[in-house]
């Protein structure tokens, strides 16, 4: 589900990044740059940031980019900075879904370290053709499912993985918006446009958007891993060609001698009165636990028979693993962008571990390509199974 790297007490030079999309107008490219700079380990010095070439340097000079290390294709970028003595050591890419595949494995292939937003690929075709690319490419793969960067969701990991909840029976996520109430795509803003496209977006729509967020927290926190689902997707805005909303029953795999789990997941952009209202729970033979990302900094606990108690980040009872991702003191917030800079962080610590060919540390965890896979499967998945009225299907 995620690997594990190696940590360095010592200040190890900052990486050279690349960026393949995130020009002007492009909010998660922003965000992603934000990411990689609050804990000081990457320096942006290239990128191919639009399709357009003249949005592409415009962008560039934007950022203050040298005008040669920026390029109008990701392939003309892969192929001159792969030759360059001080070229790009990993890329992040933060373009649409269907460009992935193809810009991810022209890095890849040239041993560049990629760092991809989710979901990995438009379809399960091409997300195991690249799982391939980058398993033989020797090159590392950082999925961004920054959600798992919380400090509180690593507390919520860790209390599961040493058996606080006992026997896991319940697993519960959604992840409701409202953006998306109206049609928004037809009046040509840019990130509702390639969301509800499917040559762009892949076979989902708010399942490939949010509800692999969803998933993936959910699997990343219990630790159980998804054998199959039924799904009951809808495009309640006429005229969209892919979903808005999805209810999902899951079953999951079972661990050891352990009764299989079972789970619900409800993802939707057509909830009025959600903004990104995350949530994940999980209830198990001795207790349950509650994470909500509007109130990152907290996670509930209710051992069974027992008044619920609040953890909070750095403070009383929350353990190392969420400790050795936080930033501040108890008290002081953090939130999206520092979550979304762990995923960075501990990428950064992979990608130095891998240069020096040393041994790797388990504190370390972050998504992959494997998870990326994975995600594409659940939605595609969704898909198959509404398309069959809610039939239960393997994943």
């Amino acid at each position: 589900m995620a690997i594990e790297a190696s940590t360095e007490q010592a200040r190890e030079p900052r990486i050279r990044l690349g960026m393949v999309g995130g020009g002007a107008g492009a909010f998660i490219g922003a965000v992603h740059r934000i990411a990689a700079r609050i804990d000081d380990q990457y320096e942006l010095i290239a990128g191919a940031l639009s399709s357009t070439p003249e949005k592409a340097m415009a962008s560039g000079r934007d950022l203050g980019l040298d005008p040669s290390r920026t390029y109008s294709s990701y392939r003309e970028m892969a192929i001159r900075e792969a030759k360059l003595k001080n070229g790009i050591e990993a890329v992040s890419i933060v373009t649409p879904n269907h460009v992935h595949y193809d810009a991810a494995k022209e890095f890849l292939r040239r041993g560049i370290h990629v760092i991809c937003d989710k979901p990995l690929t438009s379809n399960l075709a091409d997300a195991k053709k690249l799982k391939k690319v980058a398993d033989e490419s020797g090159a590392l793969f950082i999925l961004t499912h920054n959600y798992t960067g919380y400090p509180m969701v690593r507390q919520a990991r860790e209390m599961i993985a040493n058996g606080e909840l006992g026997d896991i029976r319940i697993v519960q996520a959604e992840y409701p918006q409202d953006w998306l109430t109206e049609a928004v795509e037809r009046t040509g803003a840019k990130q509702a446009v390639w969301r509800t496209d499917p040559a762009q977006s892949g076979a989902g729509g708010s399942t490939g958007d949010i509800g692999t967020h969803a998933y993936n927290l959910a699997s990343f926190v219990s630790g159980l891993e998804l054998d199959s689902l039924a799904a009951d997707l809808d495009s309640f805005v006429e005229g969209r060609r892919l979903d808005d909303n999805a209810h999902v029953m899951l079953r999951f795999k079972a661990k050891g001698n352990e009764k299989p789990a079972k789970g619900m997941l409800w993802c939707s952009q057509v909830a009025p009165g959600h903004e990104n209202g995350l949530k994940v729970r999980v209830y198990g033979t001795k207790g349950g636990l509650e994470w909500v990302q509007a109130d990152p900094n907290y996670l509930w606990f209710t051992p069974f028979g027992e008044p619920k108690r609040l953890i909070t980040r750095n403070g009383a009872g929350s353990g190392a693993a969420a400790a050795r991702v936080s930033r501040v003191p108890s008290g002081h917030p953090e939130g999206y962008l520092e979550a979304f800079a762990t995923i960075y962080t501990e990428a950064a610590h992979a990608i130095n571990a891998h240069k020096k060919g040393k041994a790797v540390d388990k504190a370390v965890v972050y998504p992959t390509v494997d998870d990326g896979v994975k995600g594409v499967a659940f939605v595609e998945a969704c898909v198959a199974s509404s398309k069959k009225n809610g039939a239960w299907v393997k994943v």
